[in-house]
């Protein structure tokens, strides 16, 4: 069973919502940041570096958080005159964002909440929870809810990231698009975990000794990568393939060298990460693989990271790149880059494969956004 929504398409103009002026003319496009962990605090910084985009409010869930200037919790060691609230709610009401990027968990679940309170407040929202990618990979239910909120509020809604999001999905659709035939996709992906935070080391097992890796399988501590099925599901929906099933398998990555960052140390015979595949079979036969190792520092035993891509049919087509595409700094310029396309779009719950394709924003932000505009009205 298919469980993509239907596209609500792109509009190439920009909806000016219930509420709120159209970032158009001088103003800046008004960006709220929902969380202000590693990647909400590098999502922000390059917020307050971009002409045309303007930081207006920072939402925290963690309480201790609630009061200090946002220059100084994102490290840009001055005080912006912007306090961090805890209180969703009233940094909308008090800062009328334009857009609104969510940047505080990875599960669609305990995202739900969050971003329907900006549509329904018509704050357009960006999302980097993996889930979010392609939401009804995990719940239809969920993903045909938040698509209605969306079109209620006259907003758009889009998740995105470098993975899923990008590497392991957009990208490969992009490639097909030379061929005229397709038997089979492998995607892999290897990147090194150091610049990440606790909360990613610790979903890898990185630290863990081989028995608690496996323990935090079977208990759900250990996740390895979460994203696998949305990346499927949005290239099957753009190939128009059906899948029956995927199989997903997690093993230990066993470390032979000593390994630390900021966040962790590894010793010789703990993990230092995670092997995780997934296949996905249609009409019983596997037609897309998808390999993505992690792990802490891998140099160290003499691995290179990067990306790589084969499609087999008619031409096949293969793709490498190393060193992978850093990860972190990836999601944070995505997220930003498609805030033109966001607030361009129709109203409604996107996929990245559903919008224009993402481009850096070289020049004032306000440029990408009054561009979709402009073309429209010449297009008459």
């Amino acid at each position: 069973m298919r469980t993509r929504l239907p596209s609500s398409g792109q509009a190439g103009y920009l909806t000016e919502s219930v509420g709120r002026k159209a970032p158009l003319g001088h103003d800046n496009v008004r960006v709220l940041v929902l969380g202000t962990g590693q990647m909400g605090s590098g999502i922000a910084r390059r917020v307050t570096e971009k002409q045309g985009l303007e930081l207006v409010a920072a939402c925290a869930r963690r309480t201790q958080r609630a009061g200090t200037d946002v220059g100084r919790a994102i490290g840009l060691g001055v005080d912006l005159g912007i306090r961090i609230v805890t209180d969703l709610n009233i940094a909308i009401e008090q800062t009328r964002p334009h857009v609104a990027i969510h940047a505080t968990c990875s599960r669609l679940g305990d995202a739900m909440e969050e971003i329907t309170t900006l549509l329904r407040q018509n704050v357009p929202v960006i999302s980097i929870a993996e889930e979010m990618v392609y939401p009804a990979a995990s719940s239809p239910a969920i993903a045909e809810e938040l698509h209605r909120c969306a079109v209620k509020h006259g907003v758009a809604v889009l998740g995105t990231g470098i993975n899923p999001g990008f590497v392991l999905d957009l990208l490969v659709i992009t490639l097909t698009g030379v061929c005229t035939d397709i038997k089979s996709i492998t995607a892999k992906r290897v990147n090194d975990l150091s610049p990440y935070g606790p909360s990613v080391l610790s979903s890898q097992g990185v630290g863990l000794s081989p028995e608690s890796f496996d323990m935090g399988i079977t208990n759900g501590t250990v996740v390895g990568h979460l994203g696998f099925a949305q990346s499927i599901h949005m290239i099957a929906d753009a190939l128009g393939w059906v899948i029956d099933r995927i199989d997903e398998r997690r093993k230990p990555i066993i470390s032979t060298v000593r390994r630390q960052t900021p966040f962790t140390i590894v010793e010789p015979g703990q993990v230092a990460g995670c092997f995780h595949t997934a296949v996905a079979y249609r009409e019983g036969k596997p037609v897309i693989r998808l390999v993505h190792p992690q792990q802490v520092h891998p140099q160290l035993e003499g691995l290179e990271t990067g990306d790589h891509i084969e499609i087999v049919g008619t031409p096949t087509v293969q793709l490498t790149g190393s060193p992978e595409i850093p990860g972190g700094q990836g999601t944070i310029a995505l997220a930003i880059n498609m805030i033109p396309r966001v607030l361009n779009a129709t109203p409604g719950l996107h996929t990245m494969a559903d919008l224009p394709v993402p481009a850096a924003m070289m020049d004032d932000a306000r440029i990408f956004v009054s561009r979709g505009a402009d073309k429209t009205r010449v297009k008459g």
